[in-house]
């Protein structure tokens, strides 16, 4: 197994550097105990890119990004370029575009310590153990648009290829987990939702052990909060997937829970990132919560180097630290980020404590 990476860490706004640094102490400890060796880069995007390199995300930082051999991200956003020419956002898009990262995985599963925290009956989250695979360069986000006050328009185009290459990453996902897809579209008054239903219907014919069935999604988004046990692996386009994953947030109790991971075509870097925010209304003191981070980084050495070993060990570590009632005050608890950094830290190491 490949013993050494080069890593570019892109802490972003708001809370992002400190769940980004939370997140490196992790890896810098389980890469000490495997015996590997983590090279940093360390560049700027979001606001701070803006601030400091006059774009939300440089020429040279996307040079970079291709050059690695995954991007651990934390979180852009700053309320000062709200309503702006030139928004924060607007890197995270040109660094997933650069990279041609098109498919979007986000696990969301029930955690058993945290299912008090859940604003959902305990008997509709137990057990829940979905993942969403979002189709992440196409859509209405990245179509032709019109900006204006009396008329604006955003335009949603995919193609059979777009279509096709997400969902075999959502088939080979099923795979290895229930063998059920959920193919999500809005069908019934959309062109895109049309083609997007037939051509992974085609897909499917493909995997003829995996069992698919299609919804909508305004119902998907009332049975995720109403059975969500019903779903195996959820596919679905890049609008929809982002509503859908961030809904989601609520099965957990927290979106301080949910990692994410970017990838691409096989070989090329993805980007490792938490579903939340940049919520600069924490930012610098000592309280957000690492744990999206971290996972996403266990989802880096799982999805992107190869190192399934090193990812199990660190989700060990997690759910050590949380059975032992490390919570960050989203949660209900009172850990600092430092505390829960260092408890995850040291069952990486040890291997012990896990419930």
């Amino acid at each position: 197994m490949p013993d050494s990476f080069d890593i570019l860490l892109l802490p972003g706004d708001g809370i992002g550097p400190e769940v980004v640094a939370s997140a490196r102490a992790v890896m810098d400890a389980a890469a000490k105990h495997f015996g590997v060796t983590l090279n940093y880069e360390e560049r700027r995007v979001g606001a701070a890119a803006i601030r400091d390199e006059g774009a939300p995300v440089s020429d040279e930082t996307l040079e970079r990004a291709k050059a690695s051999d995954a991007i651990l991200l934390g979180a852009v956003g700053d309320p000062e370029f709200d309503g702006g020419d030139v928004r924060p956002e607007a890197g995270l898009l040109a660094l997933r575009k650069t990279l041609g990262t098109f498919a979007n995985l986000r696990p969301v599963a029930a955690i058993p310590s945290l299912i008090e925290w859940s604003p959902l009956k305990k008997e509709i989250v137990s057990g829940v153990d979905v993942l969403i695979v979002r189709e992440l360069t196409g859509g209405a986000y990245f179509g032709e648009k019109v900006e204006g006050f009396e008329y604006a328009s955003d335009q949603s185009v995919y193609t059979k290829d777009e279509v096709v290459r997400v969902a075999r990453v959502a088939f080979d996902a099923a795979k290895r987990r229930k063998r059920r897809v959920t193919s999500v579209d809005k069908a019934n008054v959309m062109a895109t939702g049309r083609m997007w239903r037939k051509v992974v219907a085609e897909v499917a014919e493909e995997y003829p052990d995996v069992e698919l069935d299609h919804a909508l999604a305004d119902s998907t988004a009332m049975h995720l909060i109403t059975d969500p046990s019903r779903f195996d692996v959820i596919v679905t386009d890049n609008l929809f997937g982002d509503m859908l994953s961030d809904e989601a947030a609520v099965l957990p109790g927290s979106m301080g829970m949910l990692p994410s991971a970017s990838l691409g075509e096989p070989g090329s870097p993805g980007i490792f990132e938490p579903v939340h925010g940049s919520a600069p209304d924490i930012a610098g003191k000592g309280i957000s919560n690492p744990y999206a981070t971290i996972l996403s980084a266990a989802m880096m050495f799982r999805h992107g180097l190869g190192r399934p070993d090193i990812a199990g060990a660190i989700e060990q570590g997690v759910s050590a630290a949380m059975e032992a009632k490390y919570l960050t005050g989203d949660l209900g608890g009172e850990k600092t980020t430092e505390e829960v950094t260092k408890a995850v830290s040291q069952w990486v190491v040890a291997g012990e404590g896990v419930a």
